[in-house]
């Protein structure tokens, strides 16, 4: 791959602005970002020049995204469908790195997943999986099928260690339920640990910490409320600088006020956005069934009924805009809480989520003014090319 050098564009290397800078791309990866000027007339070098006012960026990591472009990895977990997530994603919200994202299902699904994941690793933008479920609390379910939620067997805890050979995966499960064994179990295998769908007390969430649990999966949602006597997982998670917090910044999920008050706490350090997408996200389409459930998109908000939630409707990019809109946070602090924060949440903060040498050049190019997404790179390939 020939040297390659993108000017004219805003730059946002993760961490500040670069006016005026070239950034270039050279086998995939970060070479350098250099005065814009130095590349004029650079033997070797091709130039391209991105439109007026175009914001360039880090390329954005979703951790949980359960479906996108009318395709839902619940309904058929294999290569053609994590395919189509990606390039809808991609395409329509700036997320270059993903983890597709299985709720709680029955075995056979987990299973059939693990089947295709080390084909599916190959797809650009695949950096591992989640798996949301199912060993979670059933009181705290959400959308999730009771039925199907249960505590982890041996066997399922052999199951889940397999996905810790494909990339960086993730499993969200209730600590109260699971216990430390099986968490620390998971942790040491090398996988990604979350509370979710849960409600532990706080010290069985510093205790779950101490035993490898990394975070909370969609900060608010799904948990006990924090409580004047009995914080529970959202206390933990607001008192413990370890945890990282996924957060849906959709406008629905969570309150303005919310969203507020956990970036003054958690920062955007360990605050990272996510989109919880379901199958209508970045597409046409306006309901879909879930496990037997019909979901409806109305006014913004996927519903199975008047107090349930299912999933969200929301791209990166989106996000990006509303975490903005609903805190007045520096646009910086915003896209690095897409990019930055979550490889650092995967353990992946020295190749990914910075425009710096060396990195991978996963990037993303966007109108601020539109809010559209205007090109994107994963390892140095542009889609559009």
């Amino acid at each position: 791959m020939p040297l390659k050098a993108l000017v004219g564009a805003d730059v946002f290397t993760g961490t500040v602005w670069r006016a005026g800078a070239a950034v270039l791309l050279h086998d995939g990866l970060i070479e350098d970002v250099v005065d814009a000027g130095s590349v004029t007339g650079r033997a070797g070098c091709e130039v391209e020049t991105l439109p007026n006012g175009i914001v360039l960026a880090p390329g954005f990591i979703d951790v949980q995204v359960n479906g996108g472009g009318g395709v839902l990895l619940n309904d058929i977990p294999d290569v053609a469908t994590i395919r189509t997530m990606t390039e809808t994603h991609r395409r329509r919200g700036g997320t270059t790195g993903m983890l597709p994202t299985l709720i709680t299902d029955t075995p056979g699904k987990m299973q059939a997943l693990a089947a295709v994941g080390a084909e599916a690793m190959a797809i650009p933008g695949v950096l591992g999986f989640h798996l949301e479920g199912p060993f979670l609390n059933a009181a705290r379910k959400g959308v999730h099928r009771a039925d199907f939620i249960r505590t982890p067997t041996r066997a399922d805890v052999q199951l889940m260690q397999t996905f810790a050979a494909f990339g960086t995966s993730l499993i969200t499960l209730a600590p109260e339920t699971v216990g430390n064994d099986t968490i620390q179990a998971l942790a040491q295998a090398g996988l990604r640990i979350c509370a979710g769908h849960c409600e532990p007390t706080f010290e069985v969430m510093r205790s779950a910490a101490d035993h490898g649990l990394t975070g909370i999966t969609h900060l608010y949602n799904a948990l006990a409320p924090l409580g004047g006597r009995a914080p529970g997982a959202i206390g933990a998670a607001f008192d413990d600088p370890r945890l990282y917090c996924g957060l849906i910044a959709d406008g629905h999920h969570v309150s303005a006020s919310n969203v507020r008050l956990a970036l003054k706490v958690k920062g955007p350090e360990r605050l990272m956005l996510v989109t919880d997408a379901m199958a209508t996200s970045a597409s046409d389409v306006t309901s879909f069934d879930l496990q037997g459930r019909r979901i409806d998109l109305v006014d913004g908000r996927l519903t199975a009924g008047p107090d349930t939630l299912a999933g969200a409707h929301l791209t990166m990019l989106e996000a990006v805009r509303r975490m903005i809109d609903m805190t007045g946070c520096a646009v910086g602090d915003a896209l690095a809480m897409a990019s930055r924060t979550p490889a650092e949440f995967l353990g992946r903060g020295k190749t990914h989520g910075r425009i710096e040498a060396g990195y991978t050049a996963d990037l993303v190019a966007y109108n601020p003014q539109t809010w559209t997404v205007y090109a994107t790179w994963i390892a140095g390939t542009r889609d559009p090319a």
